[in-house]
């Protein structure tokens, strides 16, 4: 499979599927990513495109898109939607992961918003969830057990964020392990990612998830 995963930020994917992606590439699919801005609210635009290429190098990425929004800037209009639809067009995206709808963050909300219409004509897309989402009932489970190690280092790529989490000597490596083994116990494993389906389809033969 061809695999899309969207983010407003640099390191917003590797919180909400990073663990899927590699996943999904150490059994060899094809793994892209689109980031609409370079997060220059949270530091460095430079540092935090260094930063989101080091994280795709441990994603297995074969290539980074980038948009050219402003962070906290994203907006809910059409431009949006058709840069969305030509990269999914572009890789022939068979699976899309992007935010979900319900976050505190704009950004996070329009870009969920455009990509359901971005991705009108894609079979499988599933909302991941972060830190700033709200209401929000996994019902697809995969099982990262063997790979959370490997998330939590995708993570650590994102040097000048780990401690940035509004919650005083917590970091974002915590909350990531914190999430996965509650997710786990949701899903009946040791540690895994939720997410919720706009679309799903599940070919029982080929293990999809």
């Amino acid at each position: 499979m061809n695999i899309l995963a969207i983010g407003a930020h640099p390191d917003d994917i590797e919180f909400g599927c990073g663990g899927s992606l590699i996943k999904y590439a150490t059994v060899g699919h094809s793994i892209y990513l689109l980031v609409l801005t370079d997060g220059s609210s949270g530091g460095s635009p430079a540092m935090r495109r260094r930063e989101q290429k080091q994280a795709a190098k441990r994603l297995h990425a074969k290539e980074v898109f980038w948009g050219a929004y402003r962070d906290t800037e994203l907006p809910l209009s059409q431009a949006l939607i058709q840069e969305i639809e030509g990269v999914v067009k572009k890789v022939r995206a068979d699976l899309v992961f992007v935010h979900y709808h319900d976050d505190t963050h704009q950004d996070h909300r329009h870009l969920a918003s455009c990509t359901v219409s971005a991705s009108r004509y894609s079979r499988n897309v599933l909302f991941y969830e972060g830190p700033t989402t709200q209401n929000f009932s996994p019902s697809v489970f995969i099982n990262i057990d063997r790979y959370l190690e490997e998330k939590l280092v995708s993570l650590k790529a994102h040097a000048s964020q780990v401690m940035k989490t509004n919650i005083e000597g917590l970091s974002i490596l915590e909350i990531v392990k914190a999430s996965a083994h509650f997710r786990g116990i949701q899903g009946r494993v040791k540690s895994a990612e939720g997410f919720v389906p706009l679309r799903l389809f599940i070919n029982v033969a080929e293990n999809f998830v």
